[in-house]
């Protein structure tokens, strides 16, 4: 029997549920659909479309050279390839976005239709959405309960599967060039390659390492952006180049302590904070548009273009925030610790709407995860679920000098303050004149001056934000 397996966000050959069971029951047409149709309110950002095409490449050279690439509607090419080729049937990794989950089901319906078999399988996520509720049967909001009763309190995640033992591919129709859909021709992701190794083979080799260099501590180190104690899989995680299974096990089985509280069980509770990132899009579709809280809607939301512009391209005179948003554009990843210290300046002390911060973040993520990015952005404005309460703002300055306190990252990214002294390489502004000059940095020069004093935009932020307190 012939089999088109429907590649989605699961570009790997391990644990893919969907290509497992198309390898067992014969011959399998391997197929990527680059959708310009039915997501283009969600299309890849620019830097996530520069990862998927290198994992394309690199997909396609696991198969042989055999996937077919096309672009255009799911819903129209898969019928007609499938009988184009004699296919007997379509098997898929589930996808949990709304718009994938309604295209989906009209995919099913038109290939039914035409007597082709359809099969999809759990590739993504550890746990499906709808089977973690309350006992009321209600989805959970919060995710503590969520993590430590509703999914520890599950079935274990399925083991991971191997790479089948025998492919039989054949060959389909020929592929279409997804370059031109996909890479557009603009110069800051030149220095992508020095950072990342898009593709399976790439990601297993992060992940070794992270367990064999940074798991036990990473409870103490990833708060660190001047240390290298994160595991950096996002990306990966998000083309499905390895499965939150796979990670999870091998973690499991690396010998390393299991106690609560313990870098292992921090780095699994991560996973779960994912899980409930899906959870919620899944059970709250509108999470990407709407404020989670309704309450929200009131909040009186400020726009400054000059200093949104600012804030994307690290010129805002914060040192930890300038160095962050130039990680972000220079790597396509900012460090996690930096990202909610950056989200917070824009929502907090800038008072700009999560939504701004959340749409840069899209274009410049190579990890750009619609759930994930959502689901963190409220959670930072404090409109999400299980959101950091309004009063939380995160001080720039303190933040600095806790997780870098020698201003290694500061300086890695804001060269122009390297020679600063650590004393003050968090809040040039309060350096004497002389120590300025002594480093070379004139403020408005060099260096901007802040875009906002920190503790009177603070306070403007818990003044609006507690009118929220009142009834509408």
């Amino acid at each position: 029997m012939k089999t088109i397996v429907w590649f989605r966000n699961d570009l790997r050959l391990r644990d893919n549920p969907a290509l497992f069971r198309a390898a067992e029951q014969g011959e399998v047409i391997p197929v990527f659909i680059l959708d310009t149709v039915n997501n283009t309110e969600h299309f890849p950002g620019q830097a996530s479309q520069w990862w998927l095409y290198q994992s394309l490449i690199s997909l396609n050279q696991s198969l042989s050279g055999q996937l077919v690439t096309l672009a255009g509607d799911p819903r129209v090419l898969l019928p007609q390839l499938s009988a184009e080729l004699g296919a007997a049937q379509v098997v898929w990794n589930r996808g949990y976005e709304p718009w994938q989950m309604l295209r989906d089901s009209e995919v099913k319906e038109l290939l039914l239709g035409q007597g082709i078999r359809c099969q999809s399988f759990n590739g993504c996520l550890l746990w499906e959405p709808w089977k973690i509720h309350k006992s009321d049967g209600t989805p959970y909001k919060v995710f503590t309960p969520y993590y430590r009763k509703g999914c520890l309190g599950a079935p274990a995640p399925r083991l991971p599967l191997p790479q089948p033992p025998t492919l039989k591919l054949v060959s389909g129709t020929p592929s279409e060039n997804l370059h031109p859909h996909l890479v557009d021709e603009f110069p800051w992701y030149e220095g992508f390659p020095g950072y990342w190794n898009p593709g399976e083979s790439g990601a297993s080799q992060n992940l070794e390492l992270f367990l064999h260099q940074a798991a036990n501590e990473y409870r103490q180190l990833r708060d660190r952006p001047d240390k290298l104690g994160t595991s950096r899989l996002s990306p990966h995680i998000h083309f499905g180049e390895i499965s939150a299974n796979q990670i999870w096990y091998a973690s499991m089985n690396a010998g390393l302590s299991t106690d609560k509280d313990s870098g292992l069980d921090t780095f699994l509770s991560e996973l779960g904070w994912r899980e409930f990132a899906h959870y919620l899009l899944f059970h709250f579709p509108q999470l990407p548009e709407e404020n989670f809280q309704a309450k929200f809607d009131r909040f009186t939301w400020q726009f400054d273009g000059d200093k949104l512009a600012k804030w994307k391209t690290g010129r805002t005179g914060i040192p930890i925030v300038d160095a962050g948003m130039r990680q972000l554009w220079q790597t396509g990843y900012i460090h996690n610790r930096v990202r909610m210290v950056v989200a917070s300046f824009l929502t907090k002390n800038l008072r700009m709407d999560w939504r701004l911060g959340a749409n840069w973040f899209w274009n410049c993520l190579l990890d750009g995860d619609l759930a994930v990015n959502s689901a963190s952005w409220q959670w930072v404005a404090g409109s999400g679920a299980d959101a950091a309460p309004y009063f939380r703002i995160f001080n720039p300055v303190s933040q600095g000098q806790k997780f870098d306190p020698d201003g290694q990252f500061v300086k890695q990214y804001c060269p122009e303050l390297s020679g600063l002294e650590a004393k003050y390489i968090h809040r040039p502004w309060e350096a004497p004149e002389q120590v300025l000059a002594d480093a070379g940095v004139h403020l408005g020069r060099e260096y901007p001056e802040p875009i906002v004093d920190l503790k009177h935009s603070r306070q403007q932020a818990l003044d609006a934000f507690a009118l929220l307190k009142t009834p509408a």
